[in-house]
């Protein structure tokens, strides 16, 4: 079952792309395959005019088409996920995510907007489709440690609801192939939970 990473952050690195890219990394060692688009790479103009013919666009639309699940990322700007992203999903059709499995994760400087991805993201997911969208992650500035060498460190209480994330994620794909999900492996609580080194986001600069 394939998983796409959707990025819809305009800066690159930025903490919402780590955080995304946490999250793939942790969903590969649950035996899962991801593939990442960031939503900031197709082209401005193909994207804004909503033009299908562009071969970067139909590739990206293609890509949410081919996925079982969709991880999406945004930060937070007043109170609502960022316009970048919201160009992206008026590309796709009425029933875009039918069928799909979608996770909502959201990075912002404070508790303010904690509940925007479920007033603004939520029901735009659900009226393209989504089978099931899990429950959404919100995670401020001060719960998130980048360090170029050790990566990206979670404080405890986003770490537990990424975690919690990463298994509902993991066991609702299983189930749609008819498998049974492993048995978790018992959480070392002393150990932070870190991103595999990626170099396109070593900067020293932590974005939204």
């Amino acid at each position: 079952m394939s998983i796409l990473l959707l990025g819809g952050s305009p800066q690159l690195p930025s903490s919402s792309s780590r955080l995304l890219l946490h999250m793939g990394e942790q969903l590969a060692l649950q035996g899962h395959s991801y593939a990442k688009l960031h939503v900031r790479d197709l082209p401005a103009r193909a994207l804004l005019l909503a033009d299908y013919d562009d071969v970067a666009i139909a590739r990206a639309v293609r890509a949410v088409a081919d996925a079982d699940a969709i991880v999406i990322a945004t930060p937070i700007y007043k109170a609502a996920y960022t316009g970048l992203l919201k160009a992206f999903l008026d590309l796709l059709p009425q029933d875009g995510l039918a069928g799909k499995l979608v996770l909502p994760l959201a990075t912002g400087g404070g508790h303010a907007h904690t509940l925007a991805l479920d007033y603004a993201l939520r029901p735009v997911l659900h009226a393209l489709g989504a089978k099931q969208v899990f429950t959404s992650i919100y995670a401020n500035a001060q719960q998130l440690d980048w360090h170029e060498e050790r990566g990206l460190s979670l404080d405890a209480p986003i770490a537990a609801r990424v975690q919690a994330g990463i298994e509902e994620l993991s066991t609702g794909l299983f189930v749609l192939q008819g498998q049974c999900p492993p048995a978790p492996a018992p959480a070392d609580a002393s150990v932070p939970a870190r991103s595999l080194q990626d170099r396109p986001y070593a900067p020293h600069y932590q974005a939204a």
